[in-house]
């Protein structure tokens, strides 16, 4: 239990009010404007709005100076806005194969229907400090890809199952579920666990990707396709009979091709990780797809055998919010409960003494006891 704190309010208003100015810093420099986060700190927008599930670009560059850069911090303020949101209903499901493409690129075939598109990257930059950047200095405009961005490209996943060397994809639920709206119960279907891992924290889903590399979990993965872009997302009209487009998102799909030996029901072949996310997030789709994959050995008949494959553990604790949250609770003041405790471990302190002593006294020999 916790002990309110008498005569704090004065005290809290003040570090309110500290944080306020910490916040705005030096006076004297121009303060940060929406505009300039949402543009020039692109990555961090798409991480808020991905693990907030919530696509809102100026919301999430304002929680982020809200939250003097703490993304998590910021996410959490995206999140408990969210909850205030009304909800109209359902959009139908994406169709990210004619997304408006950006960036395309595989690691398992060079040449490919639709050919390889570098877009916007720093994959093959050197990673040394720019000292002479200047958020104010002219840059080059790129040329124009020759690849048009609003052709239907077909996926790599495609290509490899019209002959036959990957699993089928996987039949989807009669009926997609909604961790927004329903607590998650175990065994959880492959919906609910997808919409986990997209708004589970990209550092924890990195970490138990990287396991399933290095062994803990039998994989060895390739990156199909990765794709970022444009889709279309669109809300069926009942009264009208068909669906309306409301806009388009960029997301980021990630098609994770790995190796299976097959099993008493299926032959050997390649089997799926998928990770989608909102934004321009390569890494956490990865991420995403490499623990997709290793949560499906119980479908797959494969042997449980790392803290990746653990259903339990990986959805349980994916979630930032709700891991900093028991974290940082323990700030809180636990006076009752630690007082409690001390008094317990200075009771059996003092009777583990006595203990001491009477197997002492016992052990004496009786000239050394009439002594």
């Amino acid at each position: 239990m916790y002990v309110a704190v008498k005569g704090g309010e004065k005290a809290i208003s003040n570090a309110h009010s500290l944080f306020a100015a910490k916040r705005r810093g030096n006076t004297d420099v121009p303060g940060l404007t929406i505009e300039q986060i949402v543009n020039q700190l692109s990555f961090a927008v798409d991480r808020v709005m991905g693990e907030g599930s919530l696509y809102d670009r100026e919301l999430a560059a304002i929680a982020i100076r809200q939250a003097q850069g703490d993304l998590i911090e910021a996410i959490f303020l995206i999140r408990a806005y969210r909850t205030t949101l009304p909800r109209f209903g359902y959009s139908a499901p994406i169709e990210t194969g004619e997304m408006r493409i950006d960036r395309r690129i595989s690691a398992t075939f060079k040449d490919l229907p639709g050919g390889q598109l570098l877009g916007p990257t720093f994959d093959y930059s050197h990673r040394l400090i720019d000292f002479a950047l200047d958020a104010d200095a002219e840059v080059p405009a790129p040329e124009q890809a020759e690849t048009d961005p609003l052709a239907s490209v077909p996926r790599v996943t495609d290509l490899l199952g019209a002959d036959g060397m990957i699993e089928p994809d996987p039949a989807e639920e009669s009926e997609i579920g909604d961790l927004t709206r329903e607590p998650l119960e175990f065994p959880a279907g492959r919906d609910l666990r997808l919409q986990n891992l997209a708004r589970g924290d990209e550092g924890f889903l990195l970490a138990l990707g990287y396991s399933t590399q290095r062994g803990y979990a039998r994989s060895h993965p390739f990156v199909g396709e990765i794709r970022m872009g444009a889709v279309e997302v669109s809300l069926f009209a009942e009264e009208l009979g068909f669906e309306v487009p409301l806009g388009r998102v960029t997301v980021t799909e990630c098609q994770m091709i790995n190796q299976f030996k097959g099993s008493m029901k299926a032959p050997p072949q390649f089997t799926r990780g998928y990770g989608l996310v909102f934004g321009h997030s390569e890494r956490k789709s990865m991420s995403m797809a490499l623990v997709d994959r290793a949560l499906r050995w119980k479908e797959l008949g494969e042997e449980q055998t790392a803290a990746a494959q653990d259903e339990e553990f990986v959805l349980s604790h994916s979630d930032n919010i709700q891991a900093s949250g028991f974290v940082e609770h323990l700030k809180l003041p636990h006076y009752v409960d630690f007082q409690a405790e001390l008094d317990l471990i200075r009771t059996m302190h003092r009777e583990h003494a006595e203990r001491l002593n009477a197997t002492e006294d016992d052990t004496e020999t009786p000239r050394e006891a009439a002594e």
